[in-house]
């Protein structure tokens, strides 16, 4: 044998070997990926609690697809986000689950949610509390929303260097006219509604009298509801929360600074307890986990797909009642979660009336508004389902205000919490223009036209007397509209809308007592109510969703997965970066005003955040 042939072959043997090596790995790395996308039910020990510790904000539906929620993950830009229905699907099997002996709510990291997503978690807490099983609440600093969750807890324990925080509603604006007056860009207006304020904020330097008057009135209803829930869960006096709040600027000072002491005192917490403490007190309940020297858990982000099977194997062959999520602004065309498609959306709908199984519908809906043209076209396909024979029952969460309210009017029965946020029946149109802008640096436009409406909606010149009629003429049509899909639905006269609508944002409670909702309950009120109008007894909810791409399932499944091992940004990052958000309303403004002054175009949207 020649040296050459002895080479040859080697370098063909070694081929060959890296051939087979390279399908092995490709083999192996596609068994991992099937492993993962078809991950069974985790395993729960014989004795142990569930660990729900939300992060971030929780939300009805979390924001954009699955491939980029995972990418911004790995790359530690996702803002942090829980799913409430993970949670509450969660809450719901452990409690008939005789492994899971107790659960621990771990508040550290939760952002807040608006009152009612809150009251639906809490809920579920009662639920779990119900079968017999304690819930233990921890954590160094209760805000707001967090002392909600923990006071449905049957032991509330804060740590010594905590406080609890509780500083009822407030709506503070930022106001653009003077810094718009200093650029010389000029905000056209156009609504309908005394009470119409979202444009206020470009328009004013300071709160109108009909803003502040509407403000007051749901400020006072959110904060009525939330101390009306807390002292009946803690069993406390009606007044203890005003007299807590009212009294802690004189009570901690006195107290020399011991601020867990002064919530100790009025009834608010349990104990004063460290996270090791609490550790402690969950042993007891649900014995020691050997490797990590804590208590024994089963984190609520896999005890879900055990909660998952456990509801897919209920449901399976009974008839379903969808529910489809349409929580954020409401814009044209495709739209991904978290916000509202005017073509998605109704694209679902129209799923949902196609199939057969599909015997009601109940949109749950968590917007202040948007587009009118895309609220208008999930408006038409929820009038065609109920055409079709199918009820339609819409469950109102923190908002479901101007476009929101648009798109709840066509449904047969609306159910809405006492803390909802509703109405805003009002239609506008903001137009800026910068000519004087340009002029301040020498710039100036100039030209000819082949109508009398040629260049009168450019950026750059100012607003024709010709468009600005047309457009309020169009505004008008656009409010009168809207009245009548409301009339129409309420089975109210236009008169008695008109007397109710003008933009103004009312209370869950005053919405039902002006007959704006039907009902005030929670979600699974709405789901029952929804089967009973079908006229089922044994049948299954199910969230109606976009079929995922496999790229975007296995996006899903690992995200989870790997994020953990992946590199991110560090913690102190990630809370300047929330900080910035936070404090930049400037950008926000901008960047919301980019979207509602697109010519030709009506919007329905309430500007109605509290804090």
């Amino acid at each position: 044998m020649t040296p050459r042939s002895f080479f040859s072959g080697l370098w063909r043997g070694l081929d060959g070997l890296r051939k087979v090596l390279h399908l092995i790995v490709l083999l192996a790395i596609f068994a991992v990926l099937v492993g993962v996308l078809r991950a069974g039910v985790p395993r729960i020990p014989a004795r142990a609690a569930l660990l729900i510790a939300p992060q971030g904000e929780l939300v009805e539906q979390l924001s954009g697809d699955p491939v980029t929620r995972a990418v911004e993950e790995t790359r530690g830009e996702a803002h942090a986000e829980t799913l409430l229905w993970d949670l509450t699907d969660s809450i719901h099997a452990a409690a008939g689950d005789r492994r899971i002996q107790a659960l621990a709510l771990d508040l550290e990291k939760f952002a807040g949610a608006t009152q009612v997503t809150l009251e639906e978690l809490a809920g579920a807490l009662r639920e779990f509390r119900a079968s017999g099983k304690k819930v233990i609440a921890y954590g160094t600093e209760f805000t707001q929303e967090r002392y909600y969750l923990a006071a449905q807890a049957d032991e509330i324990y804060l740590d010594p260097m905590g406080f609890v925080l509780l500083d009822g509603y407030d709506r503070y604006r930022t106001y653009l006219k003077d810094a718009l007056d200093k650029l010389g860009v000029d905000i056209n207006v156009f609504r309908v509604g005394a009470f119409k304020s979202a444009v206020e904020t470009y328009t004013r330097t300071s709160m109108s009298p009909e803003d502040r008057e509407e403000s007051r009135s749901y400020l006072n209803a959110l904060w009525s509801s939330y101390q009306q829930a807390v002292t009946h869960a803690r069993k406390l006096p009606a007044d203890a929360l005003t007299k807590y709040v009212a009294t802690l600027a004189k009570t901690v000072p006195a107290a020399g600074g011991d601020a867990p002491q002064v919530a100790l005192q009025a009834g608010l917490i349990t104990g004063i307890r460290s996270r090791l403490e609490v550790e402690r007190r969950l042993i007891e309940l649900v014995g020691q986990d050997d490797s990590s020297g804590s208590f024994k858990s089963v984190p609520a982000a896999d005890y879900v797909r055990y909660a998952s099977a456990e509801k897919k194997r209920h449901a399976d062959g009974k008839p379903r009642v969808g529910v489809i999520v349409a929580a954020g602004e409401i814009l044209d065309g495709d739209q991904p979660p978290g916000t509202v498609g005017g073509e998605s959306t109704a694209r679902l709908i129209r799923a949902a009336r196609l199939d057969k199984d599909v015997k009601a519908l109940v949109l749950r809906v968590d917007s202040p508004g948007g587009s009118v043209l895309a609220s208008e076209q999930i408006y038409r396909e929820l009038l065609a389902l109920r055409a079709a024979g199918k009820p339609v029952v819409v469950s109102m969460s923190g908002y479901a205000a101007s476009g929101g309210y648009y798109i709840s009017a066509p449904a047969d029965e609306i159910w809405a919490s006492p803390a909802t946020l509703t109405g805003s029946i009002g239609i506008f149109a903001i137009i800026p223009t910068v000519d004087r802008t340009l002029g301040k640096i020498g710039v100036s436009v100039d030209g000819v036209g082949t109508t009398p409406l040629s260049g009168q909606l450019r950026i750059d010149r100012p607003l024709g007397e010709e468009a600005r009629a047309l457009l309020q003429s169009q505004i008008s049509r656009g409010y009168d509209e809207f009245l009548v899909r409301v009339a129409s639905g309420r089975n109210k006269t236009h008169e008695q809308v008109d007397a109710i609508a003008q933009g103004r944002v009312w209370a869950g409670a005053d919405a039902h007592r002006l007959g704006l909702v039907d009902q005030l309950g929670s979600f699974s009120d709405a789901i029952k109510a929804a089967a009973r109008r079908a006229k089922l007894t044994d049948y299954a909810a199910e969230f109606l969703e976009p079929e995922l791409t496999w790229a975007q399932e296995l996006a899903l499944q690992l995200k989870s997965r790997v994020a953990q091992a992946l590199l991110r940004a560090g913690p102190g990052e990630l809370a300047l970066r929330e900080v910035a958000q936070r404090f930049d309303p400037l950008t926000r403004e901008v960047q919301r005003l980019s979207r509602f002054s697109v010519p030709n175009r009506l919007y329905a949207y309430c500007f109605c955040e509290t804090q």
